[in-house]
């Protein structure tokens, strides 16, 4: 099988490197005129992409002509139109699969489609306009057009990505007067995502939504504290107020569907 990997960047990357020892061939693209030559010795096949612009450009066309897509792109949260921009270039995405007949497109979206107030939340409860942010409204509209694209589809909704020098912790280090102490969390170690991402592609799971989490959900306080400490890092501080809406997502189905074992299912068991 030929997969192109669209965004090869903290998660892509070493996605792209293991699904090179099981396929014909690997794509990747990057942003970066730096990084075509890591993806090079890598042994795999770079394109310099930057959406929307590169659609246009002819000297990265073999890009799209592959039999999976594997869309791992971010809206842009600073983006002021990414309702609109977003769905805008996967729109385009899924022109360019139709024209190079691709047979299948895993897209990377997120557990931000979901409100925050739903309690235990699965695959069942996203719904239009009630996602807990733009950045989730633009991917669930891009999510109803790659759903309605006659192509086959795995949607994966991740949760907060963690491991390998990347912790959200270290963007709230130091920080005064956080709200949510009680919420629960919802993240999901990069090494369940690739080996996830891998064992759908395997098991040909197509036509399918899941949730990417972990089976631990501490509150934000305890796990940022507790990670913050252990990165050696000034402690993030809460308010001392207990919201009481609260929103875990469910891996009940993918845990059933795969029958996936965690490798790090609590986020409370530090990595590096």
């Amino acid at each position: 099988m030929k997969i192109s990997v669209l965004g090869c960047g903290w998660l892509g990357f070493p996605l792209a490197q293991r699904l090179l020892s099981h396929h014909d061939e690997i794509n990747g693209s990057t942003t970066t005129q730096k990084k075509i030559s890591l993806l090079r010795q890598n042994g795999i096949n770079p394109y310099l992409i930057n959406l929307p612009d590169s659609f246009s450009d002819t000297s990265v066309e073999n890009f799209w002509n592959s039999d999976l897509y594997i869309i791992n792109i971010p809206p842009g949260r600073k983006n002021k139109n990414v309702e609109n921009d977003f769905p805008g270039v996967i729109d385009q995405i899924l022109q360019k699969g139709k024209v190079n007949s691709v047979s299948w497109i895993i897209f990377a979206s997120s557990t931000s489609v979901y409100n925050n107030l739903s309690g235990v939340t699965t695959e069942d409860d996203a719904a239009p306009g009630k996602a807990s942010s733009a950045t989730g409204e633009a991917l669930l509209s891009s999510e109803k057009l790659i759903r309605g694209s006659g192509i086959n589809y795995t949607i994966l909704r991740l949760g907060g990505l963690y491991g390998y020098g990347r912790h959200p912790v270290k963007y709230l280090s130091g920080k005064k007067r956080l709200n949510g102490a009680s919420k629960a969390v919802n993240l999901i170690h990069q090494v369940d995502c690739v080996n996830i991402i891998e064992e759908v592609i395997t098991q040909k799971k197509r036509n399918e939504i899941y949730n990417l989490v972990s089976d631990g959900h501490p509150p934000r306080k305890e796990l940022y504290q507790s990670a913050a400490e252990h990165f050696g890092l000034p402690l993030p501080e809460f308010l001392p107020n207990e919201d009481k809406n609260y929103k875990i997502v469910s891996n009940k189905k993918i845990k059933q569907d795969l029958q996936y074992r965690f490798i790090y299912p609590n986020p409370m068991d530090h990595t590096p």
